[in-house]
């Protein structure tokens, strides 16, 4: 098959190669563009491959919300540069979109994008751009209602910090809740679906500080009863303070307003990511040496 200069164009522009491996990849593929794709990563000369190895801990949260359905995607960079980008907006906008039709990250990683893959489609962008990139996570909730809110939003349903609250009652005050959710990042809804691993290790440590009072066992298991019953109010959503009315908890609050909080999910850009931290100067001198 003849490779013509259109083609090379087009396998460059995806992959960031050069000019002569795009052209050589299409010669040794005869034509086929997805395989001269993969050629590419395999020989090490796609930019997209080599990007993949690079931290990516900055990006959007996307959230998206239809018929009592809501789902929030994080899709990850190098820079809050990136994030910034109309491009990179574009494609966190489609891919929430995508989500709406799917049960987990492996099916939207699969999913339909304008005839590519979600995955593929990421690929592609990592070369246009010039980034690493990756849809770390997904994350999904039903309910009689669904209300969403994106803090530092960065463009429209997107930004660092990404909130569902599922409900039922009154609309406005479970908004209220998602918003007090993003400020307080609570553990779990309540006490019984917190992690029993988190309970244990957090009474480990209140028996450890109590005992180093020298106060007798008795009292020890008082202490403790009290400071775990106030850990759990500072970490579970409904016994938490109401940030817009402190003198009651979510609880209370959510009783008053005639609603009934059934879940939520909260994402924030990066958390858990481990940053690499640089030498500025160092990735200079590395850079001027080539």
């Amino acid at each position: 098959m003849a490779i013509t200069a259109a083609m090379v164009k087009e396998l460059r522009d995806s992959t960031g190669a050069g000019m002569m491996d795009a052209k050589k990849a299409l010669t040794e593929t005869d034509g086929d563009m997805t395989a001269a794709i993969d050629w590419l990563r395999t020989k090490g000369l796609s930019k997209a491959a080599k990007k993949s190895g690079r931290t990516a801990a900055e990006g959007l949260v996307a959230v998206n919300v239809k018929d009592g359905m809501g789902v929030v995607v994080e899709v990850n960079a190098e820079t809050d540069f990136v994030a910034k980008n109309a491009d990179f907006q574009g494609m966190v906008a489609q891919i929430a979109q995508a989500a709406l039709g799917v049960e987990d990250i492996d099916a939207l990683k699969a999913a339909d994008l304008g005839g590519k893959t979600v995955e593929d489609t990421i690929t592609d962008k990592i070369a246009t751009i010039g980034e690493n990139m990756a849809l770390r996570r997904m994350g999904r909730i039903e309910g009689d209602g669904v209300v969403s809110y994106v803090h530092n939003a960065a463009a429209d349903g997107m930004g660092k910090i990404g909130v569902l609250v599922a409900f039922s009652g009154d609309e406005a005050f479970a908004r209220q809740v998602a918003m007090h959710v993003a400020a307080t990042n609570p553990a779990a809804l309540n006490e019984s679906r917190l992690d029993p691993a988190i309970v244990e290790k957090e009474k480990q440590v209140q028996i450890e500080i109590a005992r180093e009072s020298g106060k007798p066992e008795n009292i020890i298991e008082n202490m403790i009863k009290g400071r775990m019953k106030k850990f759990m109010s500072e970490v579970t959503l409904l016994g938490q303070s109401f940030v817009m009315n402190p003198d009651l908890t979510v609880e209370a609050a959510a009783k008053e307003a005639g609603t009934e909080i059934t879940g939520f999910v909260r994402f924030e850009v990066g958390e858990g990511i481990e940053k690499k931290e640089e030498d500025f100067a160092a990735e200079v001198a590395k850079a001027v040496q080539g």
